[in-house]
């Protein structure tokens, strides 16, 4: 009876096949959006090391 109720309301079918139909799309973007900010991230790390490289320099006065 519930069941039928449910099923049968237009609000609650309208409102679940908005969420079926957006909600793998906003999970894909955000995930995605993660992956970019990622690598602009990592590409930006690659960028300043290049700038500012580690390497160990002996100074000829020691």
């Amino acid at each position: 009876m519930l069941a039928d109720a449910t099923i049968n309301n237009p609000i609650f079918l309208t409102l679940m096949i908005l969420i079926v139909w957006f909600a793998p799309g906003i999970i894909a973007r955000r995930i995605a959006e993660k992956r970019f900010i990622d690598s602009k991230l990592e590409e930006q790390a690659k960028k300043i090391s290049k700038l500012y490289p580690k390497k160990n320099l002996k100074l000829d006065n020691q």
